[in-house]
C-alpha cells in the first residue's frame, strides 16, 4: 500500500472526507464509510473499487495482514485528532474509506426472494432492513430512486457493512417495477394493515416471492396496494396498531424464509 502521512488538512484528495455528509454526496457514485468493523466488511467484497483509506497508525499496525492483501491505492496515516478536524465533529473511530458504489443488479438478475421499499425516507430504516435481510438471507433489496441509498454513509453504519452482501437494484417507476416482477412470476405480498390483510401465520408461501414495505406514516397508496398480489400483516394485540418499518421487516422476513412451501 501507499501510505501517505498526514499532518495538514490542505491535501485536496482529502476534501472527500470533508464532505462527509451525505447530501454532499448525493446522486454521486461514491461513498464514505466508517468504523473497523463496516470497512473490514466493505473490503472482503472484490468487486467495490476502493479509493482510499483514512486511518490511525493503530488501525493499519491491527490489521496490517488482511489490508496488504487488498487492493488499496492510497492509505491516509492521521492522529485522531487531525481526523476529527478532517470531518469536522468528533469521531468515535479510527477508520474511514473512500469507495464507487458497487454496480446495482438488474431487476432480472435478482433472486427468488425479495425485499422491496416504497417511499421510505428514513436511512436508518434503509440500513437496519438491509442488516436483517442479510442475517436472514433474504438476497436482494429493491429500493425506489427517491429513497436514501444504500450506500450512504448512515445507511452503511446502521447496516454495519452488511448491505454489501447482498444485491441492490433501484427501481424508478413502482407500478410498473411490480408488473414486472409479477410477469417474471413473482408473488407479490404488500405488508398492510387492512380488513383484506391476512395473517402472517395464514400466509401461503410460494418460491418466488417479493415483500413490499411501505412509507413510516403513510404505508402504501391503494393504487399500489391493488396491484399486489396479496395483503400481509403480523398479529399484534388490539391496542398496539403497528411496529417499526424495519423490526415489521425483520418479522416478515424471517417467516417467509422460513415457511416457504
Amino acid at each position: 500500500m501507499n501510505y501517505i502521512h498526514i499532518k495538514s488538512l490542505e491535501t485536496k484528495e482529502l476534501q472527500i472526507y470533508h464532505n462527509l455528509r451525505d447530501k454532499s454526496l448525493k446522486g454521486e457514485k461514491y461513498f464514505i464509510a466508517d468504523s473497523p468493523k463496516v470497512v473490514n466488511i466493505l473490503l472482503q467484497r472484490e468487486d467495490i473499487e476502493i479509493k482510499s483509506l483514512l486511518a490511525t497508525k493503530e488501525y493499519y499496525e491491527e490489521f496490517r495482514e488482511f489490508l496488504e492483501s487488498k487492493n488499496i491505492p492510497i492509505a491516509y496515516v492521521a492522529d485522531k485528532r487531525v481526523m476529527q478536524e478532517i470531518v469536522g465533529h468528533k469521531v468515535h473511530h479510527n477508520c474511514m474509506m473512500h469507495g464507487v458504489r458497487p454496480n446495482q443488479t438488474d431487476l432480472k438478475n435478482l433472486g427468488k426472494h425479495i425485499i422491496m421499499l416504497d417511499a421510505i425516507t428514513s436511512t436508518e430504516n434503509v440500513g437496519s432492513i438491509a442488516r436483517s435481510a442479510a442475517a436472514l438471507g433474504v438476497n436482494s433489496y429493491l429500493l425506489p430512486k427517491n429513497a436514501p441509498h444504500p450506500y450512504s454513509r448512515r445507511a452503511l453504519r446502521v447496516s454495519m457493512g452488511h448491505i454489501s452482501k447482498i444485491n441492490y437494484s433501484i427501481y424508478e417507476d413502482i407500478a410498473d417495477t411490480i408488473k414486472r416482477l409479477q410477469s417474471d412470476g413473482y408473488k407479490v405480498f404488500a405488508a398492510e394493515l387492512s380488513e383484506a390483510s391476512i395473517k402472517l401465520k395464514n400466509i401461503n408461501i410460494p418460491e418466488k416471492w417479493v415483500l413490499l414495505m411501505g412509507h413510516e406514516g403513510k404505508g402504501l397508496s391503494k393504487n399500489i396496494i391493488d396491484m399486489c398480489d396479496e395483503l400481509v400483516e403480523i398479529e399484534m394485540y388490539s391496542d398496539v396498531r403497528s411496529l417499526n418499518v424495519g423490526v415489521a421487516a425483520s418479522i416478515m422476513m424471517y417467516h417467509f424464509k422460513n415457511m416457504v412451501i
